[in-house]
């Protein structure tokens, strides 16, 4: 029984949500490339062998694969799935050199490869924008409802009916807003303008450095000033201010992660907070009890990730690529081949070290080991 309820409970929203997220991404590559004349030989959702699959009139095979952690497209003239060059394309004939992907111009690859990070926002949009019009957008004023005592807020001198009116140069229309840029700043002086009796002034909190259990015991470390909202409500709106508010989330959500990407790279928070798979798979089960709009929101944030992670410059992922374009509308003409295989081969590297590293992590914080070793006595 308990097999079953892991199953249910955390398998299958975890698949649903990742395959749904690979196939969009994936989907952004296709769409592009057959918009601009190559031919797509593969569209596989998951690695390794097929577990099944069909071609169609294109001869594209769509397939779904083994390993449910990612997917690929395979254009003409790929060597792999990691859209390295295959051998011999000098020798093809011109047929075939109309459709190969590395015999396009540098703006239609670059514009094939940005495609797959850029539908994975466009999805965190629609399905924002989703919410926001049939359930509404979480809207909290950002005034201060409460202060406790000997808090940052307290020592730093805010007082109840402050509206925050920007922190760190950043302006604040949601309490959500300030809580965002708080919780990833502990320890840090915040310059913040905040209004009160029609005069604006300014504070400067330090917020302070907690650990925070959720509902389902898991440990944050974030930065926390003190005080409370005045109250929540729910907005709905039009389509096409929910489009608007939609890309305001995304854009907001992206920078956030951006700043703790940057915040770990420099030693301000620690790396044991990166999450893997198997935390993906937790949450993913925790927002699906929560219920379908917990598991929509879930999706979406899931959706920015997965655009900003492809878009960094390490070769095998898409920003890699960009990078190698770059590199080669400066020169003037591409790396040579051996130098790009070496630097795919050091990047397939780093994914795999990242990739065991956060399952390690994820494994530790979820004490898997005690577990496994409490199950052997």
């Amino acid at each position: 029984m308990e097999i079953i309820n892991l199953l249910w409970n955390y398998i299958v929203p975890f698949l649903i949500v990742l395959t749904l997220l690979v196939f969009v991404h994936e989907m952004g590559h296709y769409w592009v490339a057959r918009r601009n004349r190559v031919r797509v030989e593969v569209f596989s959702v998951g690695f390794g062998g097929e577990l099944f699959g069909w071609t169609d009139k294109h001869d594209t095979r769509w397939r779904i694969s083994w390993i449910p952690l990612g997917g690929y497209v395979r254009f003409f003239g790929d060597a792999n799935a990691a859209s390295t060059t295959s051998q011999g394309l000098d020798s093809l004939s011109p047929a075939e050199r109309s459709v190969c992907f590395h015999h396009k111009t540098l703006a239609q690859r670059a514009a094939i490869i940005v495609a797959g990070p850029a539908a994975n926002f466009i999805l965190a949009i629609v399905l924002y924008a989703g919410l926001f019009v049939f359930v509404g957008q979480v809207h909290t004023p950002p005034v201060v409802g409460s202060v406790i005592d000997k808090s940052a807020a307290a020592n730093a001198g805010f007082i109840a009916g402050d509206r925050v009116i920007s922190m760190d140069g950043a302006s604040i229309k949601r309490f959500q807003d300030m809580q965002r840029i708080v919780s990833m700043n502990p320890g840090k002086e915040i310059l913040t303008v905040v209004q009160r009796d029609g005069v604006e002034i300014i504070v400067t909190p330090v917020p302070d450095l907690v650990e925070a259990v959720d509902r389902f015991g898991n440990r944050y470390e974030l930065g926390r000033l003190g005080i409370t909202g005045s109250g929540v409500e729910y907005i709905r709106y039009s389509p096409a201010t929910a489009l608007w508010r939609a890309t305001e989330e995304t854009v907001s959500i992206s920078l956030a992660t951006l700043d703790y990407v940057g915040q770990m790279i420099t030693g301000r928070r620690s790396t044991q907070e990166l999450g893997g798979p198997v935390r993906i798979a937790q949450l993913s089960g925790q927002m699906w009890q929560l219920g379908i709009v917990a598991l929509i929101s879930f999706a979406a944030i899931l959706s920015i990730n997965l655009g900003l992670i492809n878009l960094f410059p390490i070769p095998m992922l898409d920003g890699g690529h960009l990078l190698f374009y770059v590199i080669e509308a400066l020169r003037g003409r591409p790396l040579a081949e051996r130098l790009r295989e070496y630097a795919f081969r050091v990047g397939l590297l780093l994914v795999l070290g990242l990739f065991v590293f956060v399952t390690w992590n994820d494994l530790k914080n979820m004490n898997m080991f005690s577990y496994f070793v409490n199950a052997l006595y």
